[in-house]
């Protein structure tokens, strides 16, 4: 039974990825900080093994590689590593056994975007700390496995989604507003004519390609997009919105300064940030090689999250069904 550790296993992709993986047969080791349970309770997590350990901490002390070799992992998929710094850590700890290695990265490597659909190939360009950490990591354990040390697997998902925690809105932030603007009608502020271009993915369609590139060796020194089948401008997005309501959308394009006081400035950076890379992904390369088909639509994906949203009080719809 193959042994896999699962690094940052409680949130997002590991709630959906640590049942796969029992379901598949591997013997899990769950790794998370221990200060609260998955997303989603399963009774599949009777049978997993839960590590707690602070990442940070031990990364600063120079322990936690070590403590991750101490399990002797056939695979290790690593959710939670945003420097470089701490890739290498992890990375020299494992070289003696040289087991898997299957990082989570980000379509924020490639920067805005130049062509559509970007692939895997084209330049990195990232700009931002979270951006150029990734691209770093990625490099590095791209390196590392020309070299013949620890074989690595990349996949850079998109804005993930799903139910359990505040997901990018059709106007590509987190204010829970646009939710009710678009339920009861009200105008809604977009800038740049709603053209920005964002990449939602379903958190358990991540979870269906990382428990796929443990199973396909041809994937190793490679990178993958794990999106949805189509990206979404915001248009589209809160006219498909607007749509579960029986609506057309009210939308009212802005300048950024009109937009930046509507809003606010926090929600209107959050904004920026992502239409300004204006990412669309192929998936060309996950379909082929590791058979990924993504089960969501960032519609699908959208509504199942706004239906948790509005079950646990955190969006507000004015009653309105959908």
């Amino acid at each position: 039974m193959p042994r896999v550790v699962v690094i940052g296993a409680t949130g997002h992709i590991g709630s959906y990825l640590v049942p796969r993986l029992v379901r598949g047969g591997h013997e899990v080791i769950a790794l998370s900080r221990g200060s609260r349970g998955p997303y989603h309770e399963s009774p599949l997590w009777k049978s997993v093994t839960t590590v707690t350990a602070d990442r940070d901490a031990e990364d600063a002390a120079g322990t936690f590689g070590a403590r991750i070799a101490a399990l002797r992992p056939d695979a290790v998929i690593d959710l939670i590593c945003f420097t470089a710094a701490s890739a290498r850590q992890l990375v020299d700890a494992l070289h003696p056994s040289r087991p898997l290695l299957v990082h989570c990265g980000t379509i924020w490597v490639h920067g805005p975007a130049l062509r559509v659909p970007v692939t895997e190939d084209e330049p990195r360009a990232p700009f931002g700390e979270y951006g150029t950490g990734k691209a770093e990591i990625e490099a590095l354990l791209q390196r590392e496995t020309l070299a013949g040390g620890v074989p690595a697997v990349v996949l850079h998902p998109g804005h993930i989604s799903g139910p359990g925690w505040p997901v990018i809105t059709p106007a590509g932030n987190t204010d829970p507003n646009v939710w009710t603007h678009l339920a009861t009608g009200k105008p809604l502020a977009l800038p740049d004519h709603g053209l920005g271009v964002l990449h939602h993915v379903h958190a358990d369609d991540v979870a269906q390609a990382f428990e796929l590139a443990l199973h396909r060796p041809e994937a190793i020194g490679s990178s993958f997009h794990v999106v949805a089948e189509r990206s979404m401008t915001l248009r589209g997005l809160a006219t498909g919105v607007a749509h579960w309501f029986g609506r057309e959308p009210v939308l009212d394009f802005t300048d950024w300064a009109v937009f930046e006081r509507r809003v606010g400035p926090e929600h209107a950076e959050t904004t920026r940030q992502h239409t300004v890379r204006s990412i669309t992904a192929s998936i060309a390369r996950a379909t082929q090689v590791l058979g990924y088909a993504p089960r969501y639509s960032t519609l699908d994906a959208l509504h199942e999250a706004l239906t948790w949203l509005v079950a646990n009080g955190q969006a507000d719809v004015g009653g309105q069904q959908f």
